[in-house]
């Protein structure tokens, strides 16, 4: 038996074929161009399900179900994307419109949902059964795991943990519409800006050494942990900054939900200790009542793949 698994973003649709292994054995990806109506978003959709069922030589029987991670609020059983400002979505029965291509069981959810499920049925968190995955990337997004299944909330919204407000006077404005929210202290994002800021006052620092031709604009989050491993100072202080800012998040995501493990995700990820052993300092000195951290922090394994692997299982774990 096979499952399919899908990415569905606002740029690019990727597709992978997953086995009962887990592993992803075709994939394929297409443009979404969101600009378009659904239905031929989802037609396209459909036909590149198709393609890498034909990639592997098999048929719809042989396929379990179709799941798809989405941007925005969806509500699973139903196969709708109830909200997606990404893709223009608007309580969109998805389930309905890949069936006309395709008859097989189709599952919808939220694709930080689904990176958290990839990452628990196979991934970092393998085994554990409560479990946060916070994905630092152009923002904060998050996916809550609890007793093995996903956590949506009551009305499928649960998990955007980015939103939390850690700087409540004066903070810097979200996107959301709030301010001082987490993401703007703690995603890849964040930590350029603060990288950047840095180096316009200490334009010695290794940070703009290593940026591609040594460009203001060219630094990134590669960079900034470079040029603090090569023993550059500024870089340093720039870090144990943003460690902070990710480690009071996340303690306070330990002080209300309590998982046995929170792993960190996105880009940041490929860092590994040199993300977590800091995160993991900083949440310990802020532990509540100075009690011991109980809850393992640790970095994703998957990259990518989390998303697509959580999709194709949904139909499995609903």
């Amino acid at each position: 038996m096979y499952y399919l698994g899908v990415d569905l973003g606002g740029t690019t649709i990727k597709v992978g074929l997953v086995n009962e292994e887990y592993q992803i054995v075709q994939s394929i990806s297409g443009p979404t161009g969101r600009e378009r109506s659904f239905e031929e978003v989802l037609k396209d959709m459909a036909m590149l399900c198709k393609e890498v069922m034909s990639m592997e030589g098999i048929t719809e029987k042989e396929i379990h179900s179709i799941g798809i991670g989405s941007p925005g609020i969806a509500s699973p059983n139903e196969g709708v994307i109830l909200s997606s400002s990404n893709l223009n979505f608007d309580h969109v029965n998805v389930r309905r419109e890949i069936q006309k291509y395709i008859q097989t069981d189709v599952y919808v959810e939220n694709d930080a949902n689904c990176a958290a499920l990839g990452e628990v049925i196979c991934g970092a968190a393998k085994g554990e059964q409560n479990v946060v995955v916070v994905t630092l990337g152009t923002g904060v997004g998050g996916g809550i795991v609890a007793n093995g299944k996903i956590n949506r909330g009551s009305f499928f919204g649960a998990g955007e943990i980015g939103h939390q407000v850690i700087y409540y006077d004066q903070g810097l404005p979200c996107g959301c519409g709030r301010k001082g929210c987490w993401e703007q202290y703690a995603s890849a994002t964040a930590l350029i800006r603060q990288a950047k800021n840095a180096v316009s006052e200490h334009p010695e620092s290794k940070i703009l050494a290593l940026a591609q031709d040594g460009l203001v604009e060219n630094i990134n989050a590669k960079v900034v942990f470079d040029a603090a491993q090569a023993g550059d100072e500024v870089a340093d202080n720039v870090l144990q900054g943003y460690f902070k800012y990710i480690a009071c998040g996340v303690t306070n995501i330990i002080n209300i939900l309590e998982p046995s493990m929170i792993v960190l995700g996105g880009g940041m990820s490929a860092q590994k200790e040199y993300l977590t052993n800091p995160v993991t300092k900083y949440v310990q000195d802020e532990m509540y009542g100075g009690l011991s951290l109980k809850t393992k922090i640790t970095a994703a394994t998957l990259g990518n793949d989390a998303g697509i692997i959580g999709a194709a299982f949904l139909g499995t774990t609903l």
